[in-house]
């Protein structure tokens, strides 16, 4: 098999939302913010699009795809580094109100889909504390925000792939990389592989139901954790 890593297109975008979906169907932050009872997966998708296309003009967002077929086996999202004090340009002000009117469009049309908006800043919350104490470099970080490989694709080494795109550039500019997982078993086994070390837990409690979730972060030129 051999795989292409590749800048997602819109044409991609209905794979990579199903990738994304699929991935995410059990994921214990997704189980934790979402009323499963209520959860719209057609407000989810639209959700996810929404993020797609801005990720395509803002972010690094990377699909890959065996030679000469469309199929989107693996998805990857990263952000751009931002340094220190940085001060929005009149892109990033006409694209943060881009997408806040396309997700006000879309909670009009579908509602909240069974968001549960209590825990969802309940999570920016300790996102933002874990960040600003983890975030030491004036200079920023990737920030790795969507790994997926389809599971009929996993152990391909797509994943590796994907996440070379990106850790090789940072490596040549000397930046660091920034993820955040929600699972401890195995995710941080897998990113400890690329040189990945744990830097600190984010807990979120919304009063009793509680998930964590597992922020770690990549020297540049990284060698692979011990097992």
């Amino acid at each position: 098999m051999s795989i292409r890593v590749s800048p997602l297109t819109e044409a991609d975008i209905p794979g990579a939302v199903a990738a994304i979906q699929q991935a995410f169907a059990d994921d214990p932050y997704n189980n934790w913010v979402f009323d499963k009872s209520t959860f719209n997966l057609q407000r989810n998708a639209a959700s996810l699009g929404i993020r797609c296309r801005w990720g395509m003009r803002n972010g690094i967002f990377h699909v890959a795809k065996e030679e000469g077929n469309d199929e989107v086996l693996g998805v990857a999202c990263w952000l751009k580094p931002q340094r220190a004090g940085h001060l929005p340009s009149w892109h990033d002000w006409i694209e943060g109100w881009r997408l806040w009117f396309n997700q006000v469009g879309m909670n009009l049309y579908y509602g909240r889909g069974g968001l549960n908006v209590k825990r969802y800043y309940i999570w920016k919350e300790a996102q933002a504390k874990a960040q600003s104490s983890v975030w030491t470099d004036p200079r920023g970080y990737y920030f790795l925000n969507i790994m997926v490989v389809l599971p009929k694709a996993q152990n391909k080494g797509i994943g590796r792939l994907m996440m070379q795109a990106v850790t090789d550039q940072a490596d040549i500019e000397g930046m660091r990389c920034y993820l955040e997982s929600s699972r401890d078993v195995p995710n941080m086994q897998i990113y400890g592989r690329f040189g990945f070390k744990f830097a600190k837990e984010l807990a979120c409690d919304d009063d009793g139901t509680a998930i964590k979730l597992y922020a770690m972060v990549r020297e540049p030129s990284a060698k692979p954790q011990a097992n």
